[in-house]
């Protein structure tokens, strides 16, 4: 189970590679305006290119088995439904990586779709789960199923040419990792405490 929370807890370090990404796009990127997926792209042109693509498409398969990993090893705090929702999330991470936007839009959408949907869920599902362990982290998680459900009803909306499609999205991950990170975090392997230690 330690090892699920561990799993877990390291994902915010996912924001990490989207930096490190986009500080190699040429053609200009932002973080407001392009999408995610933008630094995944392969191919390149004269008006844009994300030399590091394998990077993001790596993110995405690599913090994406560690959230399908994570889950279904620390299923028994989690529960059925949102260890359930949590691994669609990371499939659907997964799958995002292996179909770049620019190689096939359409199976992209389709891939990632899954990510917008059963996160937020995940959320509101863990709230009710730690409501009377953890009433204020409860709420917190209730909030950011809410904030993030809507942001991801706005990038969709918006598209990928939308004018804040990159906030939007953003607004709809991020703030998933910090708070399945919180749960998890309990539950993350401790040393051993000494025989005989007081």
């Amino acid at each position: 189970m330690g090892l699920g929370a561990l799993a877990l807890v390291v994902r915010p370090a996912y924001i990490a590679t989207e930096y490190v990404a986009a500080a190699a796009t040429t053609g200009g990127y932002s973080f407001v305006a392009d999408s995610v997926s933008r630094l995944g792209e392969v191919g390149c042109s004269a008006a844009y290119c994300s030399p590091r693509h394998e990077v993001m498409n790596g993110s995405f398969v690599g913090f994406g088995l560690l959230l399908a990993g994570g889950a279904l090893l620390l299923a028994r705090p989690l529960g059925t439904w949102a260890t359930g929702l949590l691994v669609v999330s990371g499939l659907s991470s997964v799958a995002t990586g292996l179909a770049p936007l620019d190689q096939d839009a359409a199976l992209h959408a389709a891939a990632a779709t899954p990510l917008f949907v059963a996160q937020p869920l995940a959320l509101l599902v863990l709230s009710a789960r730690v409501r009377e362990d953890r009433p204020r982290l409860a709420r917190v998680l209730r909030a950011t199923g809410v904030v993030t459900a809507a942001a991801a009803v706005g990038f969709v909306l918006s598209g990928e040419d939308g004018v804040a499609a990159g906030a939007l999205e953003r607004l709809a991950l991020w703030p998933v990792l910090f708070g399945v990170a919180a749960v998890a975090w309990p539950h993350r392997p401790r040393p051993a405490t000494r025989a005989g230690a007081a």
